[in-house]
């Protein structure tokens, strides 16, 4: 089992859970914009290069870029598989396809959302507790419970029916949204009959899995906390 909120060795075809939370615990995400913001720059990261694509930031009408440079593109280089913002921090299961692709997504979003958080609210100093946690996922059981605990933290921690939480990948997941930089397929293929695991058996879709008695998923994946 992967050891409690550490950072591994990274490795190419490495599938890593990733998280962080504000500084002091605080809010990291205040309002709608916040959590598009964060988005926009993950779509912009991880999908095929668009010449009219604009820069993330220069979307949102009340916020400026002086001088806003290219933003790398990293679409070849790891794949988005999960995601969900709550306020105060955010999971994602990444899957990388060269060394350093964690790092060098984690470090340019990190950037680039604090320097936008800060400059919209008028604050300095650091956003975000740390470092990143980048935890490397080694068992198929501990990577679908992560899989599901990350889908109900908004149900957890909110009360939110986790399909209509608007700043999670769980309506990819159910097929109600789809896009290219969200890329469920690797955790969805163990509901395929074919490569279904014995603990699946009672369990022959993704959302029955999630939202059904599947047993206390932390009980799989450890205290999972964001000290």
């Amino acid at each position: 089992m992967p050891q409690r909120n550490t950072i591994r060795h990274f490795t190419e075809k490495g599938i890593y859970h990733v998280y962080n939370r504000g500084v002091e615990k605080r809010n990291i995400f205040l309002d709608e914009q916040d959590y598009a913001v964060f988005l926009h720059l993950l779509k912009y990261y991880l999908s095929p290069i668009d010449p009219k694509e604009v820069h993330p930031l220069l979307k949102f009408q009340n916020f400026s870029v002086v001088r806003p440079r290219p933003l790398a593109n990293l679409e070849k280089e790891i794949d988005l598989i999960e995601y969900c913002l709550m306020p105060n921090h955010f999971h994602l299961i990444l899957q990388q396809h060269v060394i350093d692709g964690v790092t060098k997504l984690l470090k340019n979003i990190s950037t680039i959302y604090a320097m936008y958080f800060n400059k919209r609210y008028k604050r300095v100093g650091y956003l975000f507790q740390g470092r990143y946690r980048a935890v490397l996922i080694e068992n198929e059981s501990y990577l679908l419970h992560l899989s599901r605990y990350i889908h109900l933290n908004p149900a957890e921690l909110t009360g939110c029916d986790p399909v209509s939480y608007s700043y999670s990948s769980y309506p990819y997941f159910l097929g109600l949204k789809h896009a290219g930089w969200v890329k469920p397929k690797i955790i969805l293929d163990y509901f395929d009959k074919s490569k279904l695991l014995p603990f699946l058996e009672h369990y022959p879709s993704y959302q029955e899995f999630v939202e059904g008695p599947a047993g206390d998923s932390k009980e799989v994946i450890g205290n999972l906390a964001l000290e």
